[in-house]
């Protein structure tokens, strides 16, 4: 959830519909205004970086208990707060006279719907994402992913290595002790260790979980494998 998201996504322009994708209804359409690659490119320039985005009434927020997507369901449109995001990458792939093809490097939360239709507008028309592939989410790329026709006939084979869910996490190895301890709900001190979120590795490098830091003391936060106090 945490690491960064990379998609292919398709943008048609001159049509906008209610969901931002080409499954819901058209409620806009709007001439196409000329434009050159340079010009496009100049435009997608000033979509990467760090920035507000404001979250889509067709999305799986919760505002009072109610995803928003329910909400808009019903016709009920509610006030949203824009959000910081960051787009590390916009790369054109393909373009047409009436739509452009990019790849997308962004920051967890980003909306690649509203992406799409910022980018639109700047170009002085309307748009909907009439395409979209994620090809990597953290350490997850689409070169390493199976069908599900591969995971239903092997799906050990299929699995990925457990520690590369937390890849981006910064390993932290303790003794035995300390390892039984944590593992097993106590809060730990272990000095000299920063504050911050950790993969705890055992003696042997045996991954055991999630844990937090603060102030030096270790709390488990995702245990995956209770060690064994060792024998006095």
């Amino acid at each position: 959830v945490e690491g960064r998201k990379e998609y292919i996504a398709e943008f048609t322009l001159g049509v906008q519909t209610v969901t931002g994708d080409d499954s819901g209804e058209v409620v806009k359409t709007m001439p196409v205004p000329a434009f050159s690659k340079q010009e496009l490119e100049v435009v997608l320039a000033q979509f990467t970086g760090k920035q507000m985005q404001l979250p889509p009434m067709y999305s799986a927020i919760k505002i009072n208990g109610k995803k928003l997507y329910q909400l808009a369901r019903q016709g009920v449109e509610v006030e949203r707060t824009a959000r910081p995001i960051e787009v590390y990458k916009l790369e054109l792939l393909h373009y047409t006279a009436n739509s452009f093809t990019v790849r997308v490097a962004c920051s967890k939360g980003t909306y690649i719907r509203v992406l799409g239709e910022d980018l639109a507008t700047a170009l002085g028309t309307c748009g909907t994402m009439s395409f979209l592939l994620r090809t990597q989410v953290g350490a997850y790329t689409i070169d390493k992913a199976c069908t599900l026709q591969e995971i239903a006939e092997n799906p050990e084979a299929c699995a990925a290595e457990p520690l590369t869910a937390v890849a981006e996490l910064p390993k932290l190895k303790v003794n035995a002790r300390q390892a039984a301890r944590i593992t097993n709900g106590v809060r730990t001190t272990v000095a000299q260790t920063a504050d911050g979120r950790y993969v705890l590795l055992g003696p042997g490098d045996e991954f055991l979980g999630i844990v937090r830091c603060e102030q030096e003391r270790l709390q488990a936060e995702k245990i995956l494998e209770h060690y064994p106090m060792p024998e006095e």
